[in-house]
């Protein structure tokens, strides 16, 4: 196995300016950075506010750009090659989530993956298929890569909230469908929801929702 690259990138402290007691992973989509979901942390804040937030640089850098970082090559666009890519760099996601629990002294239930994108095909991979399951993922704008493989490698079904514009010109919003069919498929409970009119984006209702499923999960009022 390769080396375990250290990820690093933003980070927001609770803003109870107490110690962690839950932590909000923000995984962001190929060419960006951590900065670009980094944003998304005050809006959670206002329901997690005893929560670390944390969106760190994907561990390669973006091989199209003189900026950014990527998860994985985007190669030919298969969805072999993104198998191939999220499987290479799950490790090193897996790695910063278990120093995070280690330093923080918290519990995978204590732990939510957010991701866009790419970050999103990673959030899946790796959180279905760690020992112990984490508290929810949201999943905007993604989708749900190798389920042939993950029926045999599925070893924790957490919560999923799913949300994609209809208008979406990068990855099209017939993910979704295929997205929460899998999932389904396997026993995870999906709440899912097409946005009309959004692109390749985050808008103020995901947000909302987002929000609303966070504080469901770590035990406060439903969405």
């Amino acid at each position: 196995m390769a080396d375990i690259i250290p990820l690093t990138g933003p980070a927001l402290p609770p803003a109870s300016g107490e110690p962690p007691k839950k932590i909000v992973l923000l995984l962001h989509g190929v060419g960006a950075d951590g900065q670009d979901l980094i944003g998304l942390a005050p809006f959670f804040q206002q329901v997690l506010p005893d929560a670390l937030f944390v969106a760190p640089n994907a561990p390669h850098p973006f091989d199209m750009a003189p900026m950014g970082y990527q998860w994985f090559p985007l190669g030919d666009f298969s969805e072999a090659h993104r198998l191939a890519g999220a499987r290479a760099a799950a490790p090193h996601l897996n790695a910063f989530m278990d120093l995070l629990l280690k330093h923080t002294g918290l519990t995978e239930a204590d732990m939510a993956l957010v991701g866009f994108s790419q970050g999103t095909m990673m959030a899946l991979h790796v959180g279905l298929r760690r020992e112990k399951p984490v508290a929810g993922i949201i999943a905007y704008s993604g989708m749900l890569l190798g389920l042939d493989a993950l029926k045999d490698e599925i070893r924790a079904r957490p919560p999923v909230l799913a949300m994609h514009g209809d208008a979406d010109e990068v990855l099209p919003v017939a993910s979704l469908p295929h997205l929460v069919a899998g999932l389904e498929s396997l026993d995870v409970p999906v709440d899912h929801e097409v946005r009309p009119g959004l692109g390749h984006g985050i808008d103020e209702q995901e947000i909302q929702r987002g929000m609303a499923f966070l504080t469901r999960i770590f035990g406060g009022a439903a969405d």
